[in-house]
């Protein structure tokens, strides 16, 4: 995804806005909210992120122990506004090793969260079992928020999502074990409210997940 912007659906190259279509364009998924180059991340990068976005933009805060902010990616440009967000955070997995998580909120069809968690997509629905309980659940800006498991992703991630501020909310983790996490009842924070606090989220490398989902 870095260096110019990509379809959310696939990671291929799009066409600007221009004489013959007044949106970008996929020659695969045709008309898409193109994802923005990906920045290294630090404070900056999610400020970017927090101005430019109509959609919210999740963090477990505090963040589990030991763990990082470790990149941000947005679809959606600069007329619309980011449609699409992602956040990634890296830390010590619950039964050892390195654990991954990225959290997608998005507007219905975009499609960038069924691309983390490797389906067709564009949306969880159906892959989700609603009939059934919930697996896990979050506070999502102090709201109870149910996710269910997504079914038929690949094996090496769990992948769990649901609905939250009416936007869909994807949890994607690697590897697939780490997926625990989820049963911790974690606390969301949408980053467009934390103001000051943004200051304070501690920064690692990139996660190369961003990149190559």
């Amino acid at each position: 995804m870095r260096g110019e912007p990509s379809c959310p659906k696939c990671g291929g190259r799009v066409r600007a806005p221009g004489l013959f279509s007044d949106s970008w364009q996929c020659d695969v998924h045709g008309t898409v909210h193109p994802v923005q180059p990906v920045i290294p991340p630090s404070v900056d990068a999610l400020n970017v992120v927090v101005h430019r976005t109509q959609v919210p933009l999740w963090m477990p805060w505090p963040l589990p122990v030991g763990w990082l902010f470790t990149g941000v990616a947005c679809a959606g440009d600069d007329r619309t506004g980011g449609r699409a967000t992602a956040v990634a955070c890296t830390g010590p997995g619950p039964l050892g090793g390195m654990g991954e998580l990225i959290l997608v909120a998005e507007e219905l069809g975009v499609g960038l969260g069924a691309r983390y968690a490797g389906l067709d997509g564009p949306d969880p629905g159906p892959h989700m079992n609603v009939e059934k309980p919930p697996q896990a659940k979050v506070l999502a800006a102090g709201r109870p928020t149910p996710l269910w498991h997504v079914a038929g992703a690949p094996d090496d991630r769990a992948v769990f999502a649901g609905e939250a501020l009416g936007m869909w909310l994807w949890a994607v983790v690697w590897p697939e074990q780490s997926g625990l996490l989820m049963y911790d009842e974690l606390v969301l924070a949408d980053l467009r409210e934390a103001g000051a606090e943004v200051e304070l989220v501690p920064c690692g490398a990139l996660s190369p997940r961003l990149l190559q989902p």
